[in-house]
C-alpha cells in the first residue's frame, strides 16, 4: 500500500469530472449494474463476486451484500492492516456492493456500487482522519481510484479500478522483492534515480550492455 506522501494539488470533492472517470471505468472493465439482489448471488455462484470476510483488521458495519471484486477486496485486506498499525483501531467499511433498487435516497443515478467495484469508508476523527486521507489521495494520484468525501452519513467513497489497482499491487510486490517492471517512458536513468542507485549499477545488475530497456522487462534492483 502507498506511504503517504504529498498530496497538495488533490483534493476529496466530488464533481461531475470524478463520475465520469468512475463510469469510465466501469465500462472499461464491461461491469454490469447489478440491478436486484437476485443478480448480486447469481454474480457471486458465478465468481465475479467475491465474499469479504470480517478481520480484526477492518469492521464490516452493517452490509447487508458483504461483496465485492476481488480487487476490491485485496485492496481492504492491505489497507486494514496498516490502518490498524498507524491509528490502533479498526478500519470501518460501512458499503460494498448496492444493487440499484436498494440504493439509498441520496445516491447518484450513478453510482458505481452497483458494479461491486466501489466501497464505502466510515470517517475516523484526529489523527487517523489525517492518515486515511492522505493515504486514498495519494492512491488517487496513482490513478487506481476515485475518492471523495461524503457528508451524509460522514465517510469515504471509494471507486476502485481494478485492472490499475492489480497492476500498482504487482509493482509493489516486484519491488519489495528487489525487482523492478518497466514501464512505457521509462528510462534506465529515471528508474537508477527512482530506486538510489546507478546507471552502472543497474547495468550490471542485469547484464546490461547499453541503455536499451522495454516496457514489461523485469530488472533486478541492486542492493
Amino acid at each position: 500500500m502507498a506511504v503517504p506522501g504529498d498530496i497538495s494539488g488533490q483534493s476529496l470533492r466530488g464533481s461531475t469530472s470524478s463520475l465520469d472517470r468512475q463510469n469510465r471505468a466501469a465500462r472499461q472493465h464491461d461491469f454490469t449494474y447489478i440491478a436486484t439482489p437476485a443478480q448480486v448471488e447469481r454474480f457471486v455462484n458465478a465468481g465475479y463476486l467475491v465474499r469479504v470476510p470480517q478481520s480484526p483488521d477492518y469492521l464490516l458495519h452493517n452490509l447487508s451484500f458483504p461483496y465485492a471484486r476481488p480487487e476490491v477486496k485485496l485492496f481492504i485486506s492491505r489497507l486494514g492492516p496498516q490502518y490498524t498499525r498507524a491509528c490502533g483501531e479498526q478500519l470501518v467499511v460501512t458499503s460494498l456492493t448496492r444493487p440499484r433498487n436498494q440504493q439509498p435516497r441520496n445516491a447518484s443515478p450513478r453510482s458505481v456500487h452497483p458494479t461491486g467495484m466501489a466501497l464505502d469508508l466510515r470517517r475516523p476523527a484526529g489523527k487517523c482522519r489525517a492518515w486515511l486521507e492522505r493515504v486514498l489521495l495519494q492512491l488517487e494520484g496513482s490513478g487506481v481510484l476515485e475518492v471523495s468525501m461524503e457528508r451524509r452519513p460522514p465517510h469515504y467513497h471509494v471507486a476502485l479500478f481494478p485492472r490499475q489497482y492489480a497492476a500498482y499491487v504487482d509493482r509493489i510486490s516486484l519491488a519489495s522483492a528487489g525487482r523492478y517492471e518497466v514501464r512505457p517512458g521509462d528510462s534506465l536513468w529515471e528508474i537508477a534515480r527512482r530506486h538510489e542507485t546507478t546507471v552502472t549499477r543497474l547495468r550490471s545488475a542485469n547484464n546490461l550492455n547499453g541503455n536499451r530497456i522495454y516496457p514489461g522487462q523485469v530488472l533486478t534492483l541492486p542492493g
